[in-house]
């Protein structure tokens, strides 16, 4: 799966969101806030091919964090991404 195009990281202050520009703004009037392990985890997919394997990956990479805990996130992740209609499989 990857992000669908239109959608943006955007840094307001201490707060991390993804807004919607130019087409898909059209469509989606949301704006999602992301925590500073999520916003890691978009700049690191965003123009990328990924599922909840290789999110765990960076989870792991980057934090200090058991793989079972690291899984469990990447996979909330993914299911909010889906939720949110973010994504194209």
């Amino acid at each position: 799966m990857h992000l669908k195009e239109g959608f943006k990281l955007h840094q307001l202050g201490n707060e991390s969101i993804v807004v919607a520009e130019g087409d898909a703004s059209l469509d989606y009037t949301s704006i999602i806030s992301l925590n500073e392990t999520g916003a890691y985890i978009w700049r690191n997919i965003i123009g990328k091919e990924f599922d909840a394997e290789s999110i765990t990956k960076l989870l792991l990479d980057e934090y200090d964090v058991d793989e079972a805990t690291a899984s469990d996130d990447a996979y909330a992740f993914v299911e909010s991404l889906l939720e949110a209609e973010l994504v194209n499989e």
